[in-house]
């Protein structure tokens, strides 16, 4: 069973690496385009060398290099299966980038935007549903969202602000604006097809709540809080069970809450925000 998983974890970390390559060759280096974080600094860094200095420097290089902090950072602090396997995102997919031939599928730049934001997403989101990442500032995010319990998303926004402004200093807005739709399409397609990272609150009337607290912290690890309520009708007394769970684990928590009392009644809201001590499962 475990060689199973790590062997779907290896396919599905390659697959992402192709698609990243396949991406930054077609619709990124087509459309002018510089996407966030390590990946987008390393194309501008590229082109920064060829239109200065005329030199033609490897991508593999550059982007290796810069992944190389962040990686001593995730082996040191967040977990070593889960680094190894982020590491063979970045090395593949930039030897890849520079093995490959570049091909247009579009001279469209809008359509480049769109559709490379949605290539991007799929690599992304392909490493996420494993535990690996595709470097750079992925690591830095959950190093200090679950070591640190600092909000990274002012950190990062604030990188690509300065990759974006850098770009359309030096060769002009309208790369720079395009780029920005495709990182928007990108985040959004992370969010459709992801959702390790985002939180369901689950608010739950039963008749045997201490039974249903049991089975959330066996399923999520999460702990849950029981509330005296009042039924408006009938004014008899109602517990209320309160918890906030991984939206991964939701599915198998209401199962679970079904199978414990079929007559609990659930209600699940999106939690947008989360603030205090809250349990992530650890990378490995």
């Amino acid at each position: 069973m475990q060689k199973q998983k790590e062997l779907r974890r290896l396919v599905t970390v390659l697959l992402a690496a192709c698609l990243m390559a396949v991406n930054i060759k077609t619709f990124v280096r087509a459309g002018g385009l510089y996407p966030g974080g390590a990946t987008g600094l390393t194309i501008l860094f590229q082109r920064m060398a060829e239109t200065f200095l005329h030199w033609e420097v490897p991508y593999t290089l550059i982007n290796v290099s810069l992944n190389a902090i962040p990686v001593y950072i995730g082996f040191r602090y967040i977990g070593k299966k889960f680094t190894l396997y982020s590491l063979l995102m970045i090395v593949v997919s930039s030897f890849l980038t520079d093995l490959m031939p570049g091909f247009v599928l579009t001279s469209d730049t809008l359509l480049a935007s769109i559709f490379g934001g949605i290539l991007n997403g799929m690599a992304i989101s392909l490493c996420l549903s494993v535990d690996a990442t595709s470097g750079g500032t992925d690591f830095i995010s959950i190093y200090l969202s679950q070591k640190r319990g600092i909000d990274s998303f002012n950190i990062i926004l604030g990188l690509n602000v300065v990759i974006l402004g850098a770009a359309g200093l030096m060769f002009g807005w309208d790369k720079a604006l395009y780029s920005i739709i495709f990182q928007y399409v990108s985040t959004q397609m992370i969010h459709l097809l992801y959702r390790g990272f985002q939180q369901m609150t689950l608010f739950i009337v039963t008749d045997k709540p201490k039974e249903v607290c049991e089975a959330i912290y066996r399923i999520s690890h999460h702990g849950a809080t029981i509330m005296e309520g009042e039924g408006s009708y009938g004014h008899h007394a109602e517990p209320l069970v309160y918890s906030v769970v991984d939206t991964p684990d939701t599915r198998k928590v209401i199962k679970a809450i079904r199978d414990l009392d079929d007559r609990a009644f659930i209600n699940c809201v999106r939690t947008s925000e989360l603030k205090g001590n809250f349990y992530f499962s650890p990378k490995d």
